[in-house]
């Protein structure tokens, strides 16, 4: 049920980036960091702040009638990062492109906690809900589809932005494939336009679950990939 009187978009973006600060601050070092369950609090202040600007299940890609639809897609698109990266792994003029130095100490129940908690509850849950789900429906409430991909992508381009000054040799949760090297700026490019491709997805599936899903698979594959290579290495 909508509320008869829902706040204005001006107070409820406002709100919504406050809350994205914060965490971003978080997930830097500036804050305090509850890890995975700071991710979920994060998550219910955006449901609050979705409930109180009038929106509902739809708004966020998570409308019942599109769960069915959005599991074949992030199915789909499951198999066809697995496909990618097997290629990959296997010829030899590739193979270096998805070995990690950064998983190579890692044992398989560490492995296991990266690919089913860390990067699902960590990282993709909060993204994909945040820019996906609560930037790109509320955007595109006010301002349409175009408006919605623009702020909901710079935005997820910036995101990155902070965690990479901090450590710009380290691989960044969503540009996971860039070179350890990669500036700042690149990060955010990268960012962005992966932000981009998964507001598409997500408005050709009309289903937060089908971003969810490539999103998952390309960091959680990522590990499983350079894992196996660091093993066979």
């Amino acid at each position: 049920m909508r509320l008869r009187r829902p706040a204005a978009p001006g107070v409820v973006l406002a709100a919504v980036l406050a809350v994205l600060a914060l965490a971003n601050l978080a997930e830097s070092g500036f804050l305090p960091s509850w890890g995975p369950a700071g991710s979920l609090v994060v998550i219910a202040v955006l449901c609050g702040i979705v409930r109180w600007a009038g929106g509902s299940r739809e708004d966020v890609g998570l409308g019942a009638g599109t769960v069915r639809r959005g599991a074949v897609w992030a199915l789909a698109l499951t198999g066809i990062v697995a496909s990618v990266y097997l290629i990959g792994a296997l010829l030899p003029l590739t193979r270096e492109l998805f070995s990690d130095r950064l998983t190579a100490h890692l044992d398989g129940g560490q492995l296991a906690l990266h690919m089913l908690v860390q990067v699902p509850l960590g990282t993709m849950l909060l993204e994909e809900f945040a820019f996906r789900g609560v930037l790109y429906g509320l955007v595109r409430r006010y301002s349409g589809t175009a408006t919605a991909t623009a702020v909901s992508s710079v935005l997820f381009g910036l995101w990155h932005l902070l965690p990479a000054l901090v450590a710009p040799s380290a691989r960044t949760p969503g540009a996971a494939h860039l070179p350890a090297g990669a500036l700042p700026l690149g990060v955010v490019l990268f960012t962005t336009a992966a932000g981009v491709f998964l507001c598409e997805l997500r408005r050709r599936s009309d289903s937060l679950l089908a971003p969810m899903g490539l999103h998952w698979a390309t960091n959680a594959l990522g590990y499983l990939t350079a894992f196996v290579l660091a093993c066979l290495g």
